[in-house]
């Protein structure tokens, strides 16, 4: 007799997918359910490394529990096999599976038919390859490398020796280096081709500075809006009706441990403000000094006003 799911499960587990909704969420497309753990139910390794601790912890857990039962049934099986064991009591058998499983070995109980040392021959194999899945996946999950790289709430247009530009900042709260620092950037938009279709077309832009040795504090990341930029002509207006992104993609490495870093985040139309600045981060002492005050990373301010601010005494050093 074949053991059958009931309909409901093989229904949900293996859904065809005739329509994945992509949802507008304050300017932002999302695609529902990508990165969520939940999404994985039938891909068990990706689960296994994007479910939260406590979940990782109960499926190992009930893991742990159901191999020993199983094997506890097995010892049932074999009629009175194992020393100083009550006969049928699963309990028994259970607490000795465990004490296989993970090679404590009281000594209480033993077997003492062939048949329980096959089976504990079956269980120490099986052992074996448990400790290592389990090792193996919390070495994976523990040595996920995390980053504290954060990106201005907003990007601004503004000129930069007179061409319009497209502004925006990253900043490392870690201290340490991000080596070998590469920015690529992104605009996505609807568009109509000259057949008519309507498409969300990937334009990639071209920054003044893309590379840089290392990202330690701020960079301030700058695309001209020349001729040949996608942006060139843009509106406030425009750039909501076209449903327009800018999609940031930054790499690294970690200087501490060496591993690769990669972020992104999305700017929306309405997150892309004209004529304003950032405000400076970066001011000169009297004695030559430099100081970075990030608590106005995120501080945009109109241009009339930043002009205001540049020509006072001690401002006016632009971390780029």
């Amino acid at each position: 007799m074949r053991f059958r799911l009931p309909r409901f499960v093989t229904n949900f587990l293996h859904r065809p997918y005739h329509s994945i909704r992509v949802a507008k969420r304050e300017g932002k497309f999302h695609i529902e359910g990508i990165g969520n753990w939940y999404m994985y139910l039938t891909d068990p390794y990706h689960l296994i490394l994007t479910i939260p601790w406590l979940g990782f912890f109960i499926i190992v857990s009930l893991t742990y529990i159901l191999i020993n039962a199983i094997f506890a049934l097995l010892y049932l099986a074999g009629g009175n096999c194992l020393n100083n064991a009550h006969p049928g009591s699963f309990a028994d058998a259970f607490f000795f599976s465990v004490q296989t499983l993970s090679t404590i070995g009281y000594g209480d109980i033993s077997p003492k038919t062939p048949f329980a040392n096959i089976v504990v021959m079956l269980q120490a194999i099986v052992g074996l390859l448990v400790v290592a899945i389990v090792t193996g996946l919390s070495f994976t999950r523990f040595t996920k490398l995390t980053h504290r790289v954060v990106f201005s709430q907003v990007a601004v247009i503004a000129p930069h020796n007179d061409v319009p530009t497209l502004m925006f900042r990253m900043m490392n709260q870690r201290r340490n280096q991000i080596l070998e620092t590469e920015l690529r950037v992104y605009l996505l938009r609807d568009e109509i081709t000259t057949e008519g279709k309507l498409i969300y077309k990937i334009h990639e832009l071209k920054m003044l500075q893309s590379h840089a040795p290392s990202l330690t504090l701020s960079w301030t990341a700058m695309h001209p809006i020349d001729v040949d930029s996608p942006l060139y002509g843009v509106t406030q207006e425009s750039l909501v009706d076209n449903h327009v992104q800018i999609v940031v993609c930054l790499s690294g490495i970690d200087d501490i441990v060496f591993s690769a870093i990669q972020t992104q985040y999305t700017y929306a139309a309405k997150e892309i403000f004209f004529n304003y600045r950032f405000m400076d981060l970066m001011s000169i002492s009297a004695t030559g000094d430099r100081h970075f005050k990030p608590v106005h990373f995120h501080t945009i301010t109109p241009i009339e006003a930043a002009e205001d601010m540049i020509s006072q005494p001690g401002r006016g050093f632009g971390l780029v």
